[in-house]
């Protein structure tokens, strides 16, 4: 790893890529999930901490940063199944899936609709401060008002919140939270299915949103009975000042993913 951030492009509407650095095809691909109100701004800096042979696609959702003139996603097929479709290119190397709280539920519904469509499964899915989908709370925020609402996401930590204090941002900002909020709160599948793919769940031990029992239920939804939890110190985005400890986690687990040895 060089330690410096690679420079991204655009690779269609629904990526912001990140190459790994050996200017060859990529051993694999990492393809990140923001949560909810996120960006794909959250990965811009992963590239530093990872692989050089591992190129990362953080995913840009509608109605928000650059996509902003487009509406939000109002549904989860909405969302996951453009991103699958726009992933089929991808597939000459082996795919790793890394969600972060609504991006789980995102990554996880990708990595169904890969193995059902296409029968492709990704090498492993990462999921990070979201419960299971057949045992998520319904918090109701998308249905309060805007002060109720930037108060509940403030109380799960503080990634920035500070824009909704600025008017002209928190107008920007609001529209595609409190709808991503809709999105995920609306999902809830009665029998969810299980993946092929080994899972790797996140958390954060003072995570107010997550309950440690529902995130564990992860383990119930992969087929492979290969099922992982990790805790970290830190809230809900735990994953902003515990980065390098939770990318050489990733690094780990990913390690033998296409050919690599892992004592290397």
């Amino acid at each position: 790893m060089s330690g410096s951030v690679i420079p991204s492009t655009e690779a269609g509407p629904w990526f912001r890529r990140y190459p790994g650095r050996t200017g060859r095809r990529p051993r694999l691909r990492l393809v990140c999930f923001p949560h909810a109100g996120g960006t794909a701004q959250l990965f811009h800096g992963w590239t530093a901490r990872l692989p050089d042979d591992v190129e990362l696609l953080a995913v840009r959702y509608p109605g928000r940063h650059d996509r902003l003139a487009e509406p939000c996603a109002e549904t989860m097929d909405e969302l996951a199944g453009p991103v699958t479709e726009a992933l089929v290119p991808r597939l000459d190397v082996p795919l790793v899936l890394f969600g972060h709280s609504m991006g789980s539920s995102v990554a996880y519904e990708v990595a169904l609709r890969l193995e059902k469509r296409h029968r492709v499964s990704p090498a492993r899915l990462l999921v990070s401060g979201r419960a299971a989908p057949h045992r998520a709370r319904r918090t109701g925020l998308h249905e309060r008002d805007d002060d109720t609402l930037v108060s509940g996401i403030r109380r799960l930590g503080d990634l920035g919140s500070e824009a909704f204090d600025i008017p002209e941002l928190r107008e920007l900002l609001l529209p595609p939270l409190r709808a991503d909020y809709r999105l995920v709160e609306s999902y809830r599948p009665a029998a969810p299915a299980p993946v092929r793919s080994p899972i790797t769940a996140y958390i954060g031990t003072e995570d107010t949103g997550c309950v440690r029992e529902h995130v564990m239920a992860w383990g119930e939804l992969t087929a492979s009975g290969d099922f992982s939890l990790r805790a970290f110190p830190g809230d809900h985005f735990y994953l902003v000042p515990h980065e390098a400890g939770l990318l050489a986690d990733v690094t780990r687990r990913i390690a033998a993913v296409g050919g690599r040895d892992p004592s290397s």
